[in-house]
C-alpha cells in the first residue's frame, strides 16, 4: 500500500514501514501524525530488548523515501477520559502555590526561607506564610533567620518533625554555598 496521499494521514494505532533516505528501515505503530510538518511518530520494539518498554521514533517524512502501510487502524482508538474536577483542583493549586512564592519574594523574605519553604511544602501542603515567618500546620511557626531555634510550637511529634526538617534543609544550604 503506498503512503497517503495530500488531505490523507496516517491513523494512530497503524503499524508502519518507512525506509529513510539513508537506507534505514523503520516500522512500528503510529503514536501521533502531523501533516503540516510531515512529522511521524512511531512506537518500535525496544533496542534495548527489555520486556514492556518501547523505542519512540520521530520520523521526518521529508527524508523517507518510501512509506508501506501494514496494518491500518480505520476506528479511531479511545481517548482518555479527563477527570475535569481533578485538572481544577490541581490548576487551583499550582496557582496557590506560585502566588505563595510571589508573595514571599515581595515580601522580603531571604533565599534560604524561600528554600525552606519549598522543601517543607514538598511533604507537608498545610505550610503558608504568615509576613516572614512560616506556619506548619498552625502548629509549628518558623522565624527568620530559619533556623531549627527558630520553630516556635507546642512540643511533640509536629514540632520535632518541622526542626528535623529544618536541620537538614539549613545542612543542604550550607553545602550548597562551599560549591
Amino acid at each position: 500500500m503506498a503512503a497517503p496521499g495530500p488531505g490523507e494521514y496516517f491513523s494512530v494505532g497503524s503499524h508502519v514501514s518507512c525506509l529513510t533516505c539513508l537506507g534505514q528501515r523503520l516500522q512500528g505503530e503510529v503514536v501521533a501524525f502531523d501533516y503540516q510538518s510531515k512529522m511521524l511518530t512511531l512506537k518500535c520494539d525496544p533496542s534495548s530488548r527489555k520486556p514492556n518498554l518501547h523505542d519512540v521514533i520521530l520520523i521526518n517524512l521529508a527524508y523517507v523515501s518510501e512509506v508501506d502501510i501494514i496494518n491500518d487502524r480505520t476506528e479511531t482508538p479511545p481517548l482518555a477520559s479527563l477527570n475535569v474536577s481533578k485538572l481544577a483542583n490541581r490548576a487551583r493549586s499550582e496557582k496557590e502555590d506560585k502566588l505563595s512564592q510571589a508573595y514571599a519574594i515581595s515580601a522580603g523574605v531571604s533565599v534560604e526561607g524561600q528554600h525552606l519553604f519549598q522543601t517543607i511544602h514538598k511533604t507537608i501542603k498545610d505550610c503558608k506564610w504568615q509576613e516572614k515567618n512560616i506556619m506548619v500546620m498552625d502548629d509549628v511557626v518558623i522565624s527568620p533567620p530559619y533556623q531549627a531555634d527558630n520553630c516556635k510550637g507546642k512540643e511533640g511529634s509536629a514540632l520535632s518533625h518541622v526542626r528535623k526538617i529544618v536541620i537538614i534543609s539549613v545542612a543542604f544550604c550550607e553545602e550548597l554555598k562551599e560549591l
